[in-house]
């Protein structure tokens, strides 16, 4: 909306080009974001209170998390809130990536909503049933790869990239329904699956946001995709104000989400930032960089399915509690401890895979 405007006046007055520059929208889109979280989110917690819309706590969770029981949640709805605006505010409006975006972000925050609801109104942690969750998931999720595969640049489903090897070119063909599918759906499911503690999700998402940011400005330029040997894919650039929209909101939240959090985000939260983190990755090609760099997110996962099948085939489990950050909290780590570290190890992946933008 202000680069429209922008662009309409800038014959009239000339220090509008500045608006024109993608990185600067970027970097005021997330001040914006995090200006508006910190305005906000204390308000809106109050309203949760108001209404009590507090936490179900699992009652075969870790006994410690008892203590979170009634703490306000869906605050995700804020973060979905503020990253739409910001970006209708900040991105190129004619970029159909970006409408893509907001189409994925606001449809799995529905659903998450939609989840979130009937744990509060049902007063217990089940929620909407698994094969309603992810029949929807997959909708969503189906319906925008479908329109990248028929709509989107053809890059999308001619190139799989593969950090460190510029010499491997593979037609994906129809096969980049599947990938997209998984990427997206997988990505939503494995932050839902991280946010078990205070701030554990929230900045990973935050880190991985950032990076992806890079690689959708870099995607979008044909000088700097052609130098550092990356699939060239137009309009992608402007997703780099939705990521930066996606970061400075998640910082906002994280203010009030920090250990002891005054608020959760939800499913509404946790299954849009996943989605839309997916969304990007597969845009911009880099499927297997946002792979390692959500590293955290992916070893959560990874967790619950060997805990699941080992006890189902050798009737033995593999951690003591799954996910996995709940493994080390009952083996005697502190919450804090289990957070910042988790936090390190995402901030390692996210550099290396920010490290194979120029290793190819």
């Amino acid at each position: 909306m202000i680069y429209w405007l922008a662009e309409q006046l800038q014959a009239h007055f000339s220090w509008l080009n500045i608006f024109g520059y993608l990185t600067f929208r970027a970097v005021v889109a997330a001040l914006t974001a995090l200006i508006l979280s910190l305005m906000f989110g204390g308000r809106f917690i109050a309203w949760l209170q108001a209404k009590q819309i507090g936490q179900q706590v699992r009652k075969i969770g870790p006994e410690s998390h008892l203590s979170k029981q009634g703490t306000p949640t869906m605050g995700g709805s804020l973060i979905l809130v503020i990253i739409a605006l910001v970006t209708l505010l900040w991105a190129d409006l004619s970029n159909h990536y970006i409408w893509l975006s907001l189409f994925v972000i606001v449809g799995f925050g529905l659903i998450g909503w939609l989840d979130d609801f009937k744990k509060i109104h049902r007063k217990n942690a089940d929620g909407l049933a698994a094969r309603y969750k992810y029949s929807l998931q997959s909708l969503v999720g189906l319906t925008a790869v479908l329109y990248l595969y028929f709509w989107g640049d053809s890059s999308i489903r001619e190139q799989l990239v593969i950090p460190m090897i510029t010499d491997f070119n593979w037609h994906l063909g129809w096969l980049t329904i599947p990938l997209g599918y998984f990427v997206i759906v997988g990505a939503s499911n494995a932050v839902n699956l991280t946010d078990g503690l205070d701030g554990l999700a929230i900045m990973p998402t935050v880190l991985v946001a950032s990076a992806l940011g890079v690689f959708a400005y870099v995607a979008g330029n044909a000088v700097i995709s052609d130098y550092l040997i990356i699939p060239f894919v137009p309009g992608a650039g402007e997703l780099a104000i939705f990521c930066a929209a996606i970061v400075g909101s998640g910082l906002g939240f994280l203010w009030y989400n920090t250990y002891p959090a005054q608020v959760f985000m939800g499913d509404v939260g946790a299954l849009a930032l996943g989605a839309a983190l997916g969304l990007v990755a597969f845009i911009t090609r880099q499927e297997f960089v946002f792979f390692i760099m959500a590293g955290v997110f992916v070893m959560e996962t990874a967790s619950v399915m060997l805990q699941v099948a080992s006890f189902k085939l050798r009737g033995k489990r593999i951690f003591k509690m799954a996910p996995i950050h709940h493994h080390f909290e009952l083996k005697g780590w502190a919450e804090p401890k289990v957070i910042v570290r988790f936090w390190i190890i995402a901030i390692i992946l996210v550099l290396v895979g920010l490290a194979t933008l120029k290793i190819r």
